[in-house]
């Protein structure tokens, strides 16, 4: 299938396309760089630089690559910055994606599966989170991909695009080839490993008087390759519909930091700090859906196999891809 992927140079884009190109798949990916890195992008794939925002460069790049379906990885995904800019995320995030939905309407693509959010829920009412826990985001980053996720129904039923839409949980790891190298890195994994690599002097802790067994946060964390074969199993013709991804585990900030302790065999040095606002206590999906109807199953749902995965890649990739 010729799948056109935006966003392929980011990191869990640059994983993907790894394995669709692995699976037999011929892939377009679509970047414009300003968070994705050019050595992330698998060589085997054809890459076009470009703006979700020039919608004819957008319109002429899905018809020139004969796509059957797309995969939609682009957005800003930077939650403080989404308070503080939220112009830009309805302007990436909509209005930019508005312009992927009418290449995909134009060009006649009968498939779109969608990158969307755990954040779309909110302050859950309930812990494990399925797909019929209410909707409230709590920030622009993600109503944006809530509104996103309305867009898609809309263009379903009046153009008949078949749409799979995936809420993230945490997603974390590596394969061999690629890793996690954001400019502003935000996620926990990454930045407690900086400490074991000696480039930060500690990790912070935000709140530690949490209703959780050990008083920080617990969080479900997801391998970027069971990411990637759901997106694999979501090209099937005939799968629809919204579906959380996580492992349904929970594992708390300070799990994480030993975790990661133990895998690199490096003392952490942690610093207890307030609360950040709106961090709930606990997010764990629950997955049921996906694994009943895509056949998803994963394959790595152990938090040290994740840690493993991605100690191995910044021990071979200190400075991330250098760029």
């Amino acid at each position: 299938m010729n799948v056109f992927v935006t966003g392929g140079a980011g990191y869990i884009g640059s994983a993907c396309v790894e394995e669709l190109l692995n699976a037999g798949h011929m892939v377009t990916v679509f970047d414009n760089l300003t968070e994705g890195h050019r050595a992330a992008i698998d060589p085997r794939a054809t890459f076009i630089q470009g703006c979700l925002s020039d919608r004819d460069l957008v319109i002429k790049s899905v018809g020139q690559a004969k796509t059957e379906a797309v995969i939609h990885f682009a957005a800003s995904a930077l939650v403080g910055e989404s308070m503080t800019n939220p112009a830009k995320y309805f302007r990436n995030n909509v209005a930019n994606g508005l312009n992927l939905l009418e290449a995909a309407k134009e060009n006649g693509v009968r498939k779109f599966v969608f990158s969307s959010t755990c954040a779309t829920y909110g302050l859950p009412e309930r812990v494990p989170m399925d797909e019929s826990t209410p909707q409230k985001p709590v920030n622009p980053y993600g109503e944006s991909k809530l509104i996103f996720e309305k867009m898609l129904l809309w263009f379903e039923q009046s153009h008949g695009l078949e749409f799979v839409a995936f809420r993230y949980f945490n997603a974390a790891g590596a394969t061999p080839r690629f890793g996690e190298d954001h400019r502003i890195e935000t996620h926990l994994i990454p930045n407690v490993l900086k400490v074991a690599l000696g480039q930060k002097e500690q990790c912070d802790i935000f709140g530690t008087d949490y209703p959780t067994p050990d008083g920080t946060c617990i969080r479900d964390y997801i391998h970027i390759l069971d990411l990637a074969q759901a997106h694999i199993l979501a090209l099937q013709p005939g799968k629809r519909g919204f579906f959380n991804l996580g492992n349904g585990e929970g594992y708390s900030v300070r799990e994480v930091i030993d975790t990661c302790a133990r895998v690199s065999g490096k003392a952490i040095k942690t610093v207890e700090k307030p609360r950040r606002a709106g961090d709930p206590p606990r997010l764990v999906a629950a997955a049921a859906k996906a694994k009943t109807e895509l056949g998803w199953n994963p394959q790595y749902p152990k938090l040290e196999q994740i840690v493993a995965s991605a100690w191995a890649w910044h021990v071979k990739h200190p400075s991330g891809y250098g760029d």
